[in-house]
């Protein structure tokens, strides 16, 4: 098993169950070769989604007040797949899983975590997203692809006690890891070239990657780390326990976003450099 796993290191891409990385750049969960047949919504004409505000891109508020974000347009391309009416209200954090208890809404689309915590609450479905771990490196160096061989020896910035971390203790042993209290301060080790490598957060570092602050100074190196026990199973929508109708009817509709090529569309507005 080790020797298999430490493969799949090497590679740069450990798949986690059907995830994978399209040409464009955007993931997908879902099987193209799947037949689709449309549930039955039960009489539903209206979904309730609510979502929290602060957690760009996936979902804030613009200077006119109006919800904006990954997860809203997908909510709403959901609801236009499924033809029923949208709402999308945002609530705080704490009073999202709590509205479904109260019948104050059907779903939550707020980069919930299919956690063991969250699975005792609620209902999921299938990922619509992942948090991959991945390598960044100067754009000058003269090193290799990010792989254990080629960092052998070398210094690579992590996040102190985070799961990037825990994972290159395991997957690449000979590496000399640096830890930082922070990402930014990760981040900045390697822009000035005090690391030779960064492993961390990839949708954190994409934009980072593709922002002022980084002045151009560092790439992704190799593939997407998608290794459920390290990285977590990803984000789903969530439904009150025991929606199964629902929770089937949003996995039809985000699976026949993904063959119609909408939900790549709406990956790439919000990740213009993909995390995978």
């Amino acid at each position: 098993m080790r020797v298999a796993l430490a493969l799949a290191a090497a590679l740069g891409f450990a798949l986690a169950g059907s995830a994978r990385a399209t040409e464009s750049g955007a993931p997908t969960f879902w099987d193209p070769a799947h037949r689709l047949e449309k549930p039955d919504l039960g009489g539903l004409r209206q979904l309730r989604f609510v979502t929290e505000d602060d957690y760009p891109p996936f979902n804030f508020v613009l200077a006119d007040g109006q919800l904006a974000g990954f997860n809203v347009d997908l909510a709403r391309a959901i609801c236009e797949e499924l033809e029923l009416t949208c709402t999308i209200q945002r609530r705080r954090w704490d009073l999202l899983i709590p509205a479904l208890g109260d019948n104050s809404a059907d779903a939550i689309i707020a980069a919930l975590a299919m956690n063991d915590e969250n699975r005792a609450q609620v209902d999921f479905t299938g990922p619509y997203f992942i948090m991959p771990g991945r390598f960044a490196t100067r754009a000058d160096t003269v090193l290799g692809p990010a792989t254990p061989e080629v960092l052998d020896d070398r210094l690579v910035a992590v996040v102190a006690g985070s799961a990037h971390e825990a994972y290159l203790k395991i997957f690449f042993p000979k590496a000399r890891i640096a830890p930082y209290e922070t990402a930014a301060l990760a981040r900045l080790a390697l822009k000035n070239g005090r690391v030779n490598a960064l492993f961390g957060d990839a949708v954190s570092l994409s934009f980072w990657l593709n922002g002022a602050e980084a002045e151009s100074c560092c790439v992704f190196s190799n593939g997407a780390y998608v290794d459920a026990k390290f990285f977590g199973d990803g984000l789903g929508i969530a439904v009150k326990k025991g929606a199964t109708p629902l929770r089937r009817a949003l996995d039809y509709a985000l699976a026949r976003l993904a063959q119609r090529g909408v939900y790549a569309e709406l990956f790439l507005k919000y990740f213009p450099i993909s995390p995978f």
